[in-house]
């Protein structure tokens, strides 16, 4: 997702449609992406390693952006 800081003109479009549609009282919306992946790893340590750095290069411009994710057992 986007920074804080960092505009989202996407967000502002779709709040300000948003109004339009008769949705009212919007404070704030952003908008972002979600990526799933299934990955295999000797334990959570190494998991944790491949996907930050899956995430630090490539899947996020950590110049403007945040990221998290979350585990799953499959």
């Amino acid at each position: 997702r986007l920074r804080p800081s960092v505009l989202d003109p996407a967000g502002e479009a779709i709040k300000s449609a948003s109004v339009k549609l008769g949705v009212e009282g919007i404070k704030s919306l952003r908008i972002g992406k979600m990526i799933e992946l299934k990955i295999e790893a000797e334990g959570e340590s190494e998991l944790r390693k491949k996907i930050d750095l899956l995430c630090d290069r490539l899947f996020a411009n950590t110049v403007i952006e945040d990221y998290d994710y979350t585990l799953e057992k499959i």
